[in-house]
Formats: C-alpha cells, structure tokens, sequence
C-alpha cells in the first residue's frame, strides 16, 4: 500500500497557521475519501480537514492543540490506491531537500541570534513560527512573555508578535547586550513609553469570565482597526416607504417562488455594490504607501454566531447579482453562519462590509472598519416617524418609513466629499425603489 501525508491545507492568503482543536479519528480507523479527519481552529474561522485518498489513519504527528503551519504534514494515511503515492509522496525528496536547506538557513541564524525555546520557563509555549520571527527580529523570551497572546489559551500567534514588533517596543527588558554587539545593531532613539492598563481589583464576589478563543480575536482586530485607520464617519436618513410596501406586497408571492424569505438587507446590499460601481474608490486598501484598486466588489455581511459573536461571511461578485441571487447568498451565508458552517473561504476576499445595527433596534452606529478595507457601512432600523412631504400643491406632514445609514471610512485615503457622495448615492438608489419592481 502506498503512504499518502494529509497535509495542512492553504486556507486563504492571510492565514499561516492553524491550531488542532480535534481528531476526528485514530490510528488505525479506515478513512474513507473526503471523510473529515480533523478538526483546526484558525484566527478566522473553525474548519475541517478531509481525506484525499481511502485507507487506514496509521500516525497522527500533532497532538491536540499544537499550532501547525499551512503546508506541513499532520497525518500519513495507507492508501488503498497504489497511484496515491504520486500525488501525496512524488514530490517528497524534493520537499526534503528543501526543508534541509531552511534548517541550515536556521542554524547559520542561530549563530549570530540567541535561540528561543520552544516552551518558557513560566511554561509558556510558543509556535515554530512566532519563535522564528522572534529570532529573526530579536526579541527575546523576556520581551515574548510581556506579549499578550490572543490565540488559544493565550497563546502568542503570528499577529500579536508582528504587531509588537511594529510597535515601539520601548516598554520591553533589553535584550543580551553581547548579542547586540555581534549583530552591530545601531541603538534606537529613545521613544514615548507606552501607556499601559492599570490593574484591574477584584473582589470575592465578582466573577471572573475566561474570553472565548473568538472573542479574543475579535478584541484584538478591532484595537488593531483603530490603532491603523483615521475613522470619520458621516450620517444620512433615507426614506425607505416604497422598500417597505414593496416587500409587504410580495414577500408572500417570493417566498411561494422562490423558496427564499426576503428581508430589507438584499435590497440594500444590492444598492451598497451597484454604488461601489459609481465610486470605485471606496473599493481599494492601502499597502504601505500603495492604494489597492480592487476590481471585485465582495461585500462582507457581519452575521451573527451562535454564541453571540460576529463573523463577516463574504458574497463574492455581489454587483452581479440579481434580487434573488443576492436574497440566496444572504439567506445561506446568515443561516451557515449561526449553524458554525462557514468555511476559510466563505470569510475571505471581501472588499467593503455592510453591518446592520439595526436588527438590534439602534437607530445608527459608528462601525469599526474591517480591515484590510477602508470603509464600513451600518444599516440602522427601519422606523415610522412623522415627516414634511413635499408635493406640487403644498407641504404637508405624513407617516414614513425611515432609517439612519452610518458611513465609517478611513480618513487616510478617504476624504469627506467622497465619503460623504457614497452614502448620498446610496440613499438616492434606496429611495429611487419601485413599488412595481419585478424581480
């Protein structure tokens, strides 16, 4: 039989690393094709690892809670199909080699660097990969165990030590003089010392709550979203009457057609991508000194887990979707959502974020930019509030249907008149809706 390695897969462009959360099966279960073997966690969603081959599980290489990097082997099967061998084990020698060739790049590092432990003498364990970046930026194990960790059970992962690094370090011990004079590196000015929390007291009848995994997680990208972007919001009230006697007229005859409810968020998410189209440069990011047009228009839809947190599934080429494509991919995104099946996939790529605030019954929000994009939208709830009407004989006071958009937008590449035109347009197409509308 021919030994086949199930290896960790790529699971999107910004994820490096995962952490083994369960095995799904032993040594010496059969496996059956596509039959899931493991369970991984990574700091953007929970995920499946399935069989490429049939055969017998005959070694698991990580336990439990081991942080493993994208690409390595974490498992060997014994195919049943001889032919396996050449797609999980052709290129072996060649990996080999190349694996050789890093562990003599890492040696000839650990000359002129002090190595890291694997685990500290606190008992503090830190990943192949956070050790290698903190070799290769020198920071030592007193600076690694200052940092706080927003992996598993506080675990320092690839962004808390990338963005400790970028930050001014100043709070730090100093690190082995003897290995600053080998390297010869030049002494830093000296910087503003970095504001600390002040302690917190607790007394004997507070309780104390362990922040779930995704809740640090969320914490953590939120401060790093302010700390990035120059947030500036700008307010607008639309009138969404026609939207609203639209769907009370036909959401009966939708739901009779097309098997899909239809609530207000496809509309607006339909309005949101048809203006991106108007105003390409809300659709970009920033890289550095760079600004990244995106020529896909993937709007992010923050949902709802099912332990109160929140996710941003993406609907992919949202501008080319029609009233039912965008009702479809909302409907499935929410519900897989709220049932924890969302895949790597289904939260990556997105361009632009719609969040709606209004569902909890606020009237508008300040959102926080989900980065890497530069602006975010909030849907505030729909309400029937007394109004001046303007006709050809007159004003006069009637009952609308009304609701407040926020526009979130990074100050640094969005300026106000562009901020400000985008939702204006928005409220335009919102409040252009036809009470006749086909769909």
């Amino acid at each position: 039989m021919a030994r086949f390695e199930i290896k960790l897969p790529k699971m999107g462009e910004s994820v490096a690393e995962a952490t083994i959360t369960s095995w799904l099966k032993n040594v010496g279960d059969h496996i059956d094709m596509d039959e899931a073997i493991v369970e991984i966690a990574t700091d953007k969603v929970d995920s499946e690892v399935p069989s490429e081959v049939e055969g017998t599980l005959v070694e698991i290489l990580y336990d439990v809670d081991a942080v493993v990097k994208v690409g390595e082997t974490i498992a060997i099967i014994e195919a049943l199909d001889e032919s396996a061998s050449e797609k999980g084990g052709a290129a072996s020698s060649k990996e080999l080699i190349g694996e050789a060739e890093e562990i003599e790049k890492e040696v000839e590092n650990a000359i002129e660097f002090k190595s890291i432990g694997k685990v500290s003498e606190s008992g503090k364990f830190f990943s192949p990969l956070v050790r290698n970046i903190a070799t290769k930026e020198n920071v030592s194990m007193e600076e690694l165990e200052a940092i706080i960790g927003t992996g598993k059970d506080d675990r320092v992962t690839k962004n808390d030590i990338l963005a400790y690094v970028e930050s001014d370090r100043s709070d730090a011990k100093p690190i082995n003089k003897e290995i600053i004079a080998e390297v010869k590196q030049p002494k830093a000015e000296p910087k503003e010392m970095v504001k600390t929390a002040a302690p917190i007291s607790v007394s004997g009848e507070d309780e104390i709550i362990e922040m779930s995994r995704m809740g640090k997680l969320v914490a953590h990208h939120m401060v790093a979203s302010v700390q990035t972007s120059a947030h500036v919001q700008s307010f607008i009230e639309v009138d969404v009457t026609n939207i609203v006697k639209w769907r009370e007229l036909n959401k009966d005859k939708f739901f009779a057609r097309e098997g899909e409810k239809i609530t207000y968020t496809p509309i607006f998410m339909m309005a949101v991508a048809n203006t991106i189209k108007k105003f390409p440069m809300i659709n970009i990011s920033v890289d550095g000194d760079k600004i990244i047009k995106r020529k896909a228009i993937n709007l992010g839809m923050a949902a709802s887990l099912a332990d109160g947190n929140l996710i941003v599934p993406v609907i992919k080429n949202a501008d080319q979707l029609n009233l039912v494509g965008m009702t479809r991919a909302v409907n499935d995104l929410a519900n897989r959502a709220r049932k924890g099946q969302l895949k790597p996939d289904d939260i990556q790529g997105g361009t632009y974020t719609v969040t709606n605030v209004g569902s909890f019954g606020s009237v508008f929000g300040t959102p926080i930019i989900n980065q890497p994009q530069v602006a975010i939208l909030a849907l505030g709830a729909v309400r029937k509030v007394p109004a001046v009407i303007e006709t050809p004989d007159g004003d006069f006071i009637g009952i609308r249907h009304k609701m407040f958009i926020s526009h979130s937008y990074d100050h640094r590449v969005v300026n106000g008149s562009l901020g400000g035109m985008f939702i204006k347009a928005v409220k335009e197409s919102l409040e252009a809706w036809d009470v006749n509308t086909d769909y």
